[in-house]
């Protein structure tokens, strides 16, 4: 099952200068209904895309935000010319 979803990039205010995209409640909400039961942590399996860029990774549960977050590899926003706070489109195929 593909989820597709458009959200901005931001950057993780504590130590290092991780990149993130919180997914949509919409996403969310399919996330859930696909994961089943949660994993160790609640982390999520998935392969993600972002423009030509693939990558297999695992959201993770934000209690801040009720949702999920995607961590954007540092290649990846190389690759692709991303910088924070840009909208970008995210389509993620859940890792079963």
């Amino acid at each position: 099952m593909e989820i597709t979803f458009t959200a901005p990039i931001w950057i993780y205010s504590g130590k290092g200068s991780w990149h993130f995209v919180t997914l949509t409640p919409e996403a969310a909400d399919q996330v859930r209904f696909l994961r089943g039961r949660p994993h160790g942590f609640g982390t999520v399996r998935v392969k993600a895309t972002i423009g030509e860029s693939n990558w297999a990774t695992s959201l993770f549960p934000d209690s801040k935000s009720g949702s999920f977050v995607l961590p954007i590899k540092a290649d990846i926003r190389r690759q692709e010319g991303l910088k924070d706070a840009q909208q970008v489109e995210v389509r993620l195929v859940m890792d079963m």
